[in-house]
């Protein structure tokens, strides 16, 4: 085993063979509005979440987006939202689950359809903002995200919250026979049930690039996190998340690399997709 520095600068032990996938949400520009900076984003990366068209992109964007990914060896997998391109789709909706299962349903036929254009495979599935939070809860939403996953195709995973706070979506996953990806979000605070903090609660957000550096490393060595209502909480981390639409996006998903690997984790999308 090799001693690591941990997110309070002692040490952890890390076994021999670590690997963690590192993703990002990206292409999420729509139309002459930017959003993020991808260019800068990819190359630190292994694998990427790309919006569809409901909360954020557009045709043009999700084709610009696969392109790039593919340029720089990153998997791709599709970041369905809630229909919220003013809100972000980090809005709740009262949208039925049968609407939810359209929805999505939707959303991944149109990026598949541009990957098969481009000669390359659908990674994983992520579901994002508002619809992420309810499907983590909701277990009618979260069937119907599965639903529609496995309509798609049974091979592709869905990615879950990693531990208490994502037993509805692996519940889910496992009634429609999927593989899951757990996720851990090292720049975004917790609670001590295991979900994400609301983005209204002070601390929620996480911008310094070597704090995230230090969670993310944290999170993959030791597999818990502080809360910020009190004590820590369980993370399995086999895939971590950057928000790409952040204005250090770029920064932090360097310094959390960086981080990784000089801790003795692997970075690699699952699967080992060379794309």
């Amino acid at each position: 085993m090799d001693a690591v520095p941990d997110a309070n600068g002692g040490e952890d032990d890390v076994d021999e063979g670590v690997r963690v996938d590192l993703n990002a949400d990206a292409g999420e520009s729509f139309g002459a509005w930017p959003m993020g900076a991808d260019t800068r984003l990819f190359p630190a990366l292994s694998s990427v979440n790309v919006a569809c068209g409901f909360h954020a992109g557009d045709p043009a964007t999700m084709l610009r987006t696969v392109r790039l990914a593919r340029e720089h060896g990153v998997a791709i997998g599709a970041h369905p939202g809630y229909p919220d391109l003013v809100g972000f789709g980090r809005r709740d909706m009262a949208v039925d689950p049968e609407q939810v299962h359209a929805d999505v349903l939707y959303q991944l036929g149109a990026l598949s359809g541009i990957l098969r254009a481009e000669g390359l495979a659908l990674h994983h599935v992520k579901p994002h903002g508002a619809l992420h939070h309810r499907v983590t809860q909701d277990e009618a939403a979260a069937d119907a995200v599965a639903r529609a996953i496995r309509d798609v195709s049974a091979d592709v995973p869905f990615v879950v919250l990693g531990g208490p706070g994502g037993t509805v979506m692996q519940q889910a996953a496992q009634a429609h026979g999927l593989r899951t990806i757990r996720e851990a979000f090292p720049d975004r605070a917790y609670l001590a049930s295991g979900t994400l903090a609301p983005r209204t609660m002070p601390g929620a957000l996480v911008h310094d690039p070597d704090e995230v550096a230090a969670r993310a490393v944290a999170m993959v060595t030791r597999g818990e996190v502080p809360a910020v209502d009190g004590g820590s909480t369980r993370v399995e981390a086999e895939t971590l998340c950057i928000h790409g639409d952040g204005p250090r996006a770029p920064d932090i998903a360097a310094a959390v690399r960086e981080a990784l690997e000089g801790a003795g984790v692997e970075v690699r999308a699952h699967g080992g997709v060379d794309v």
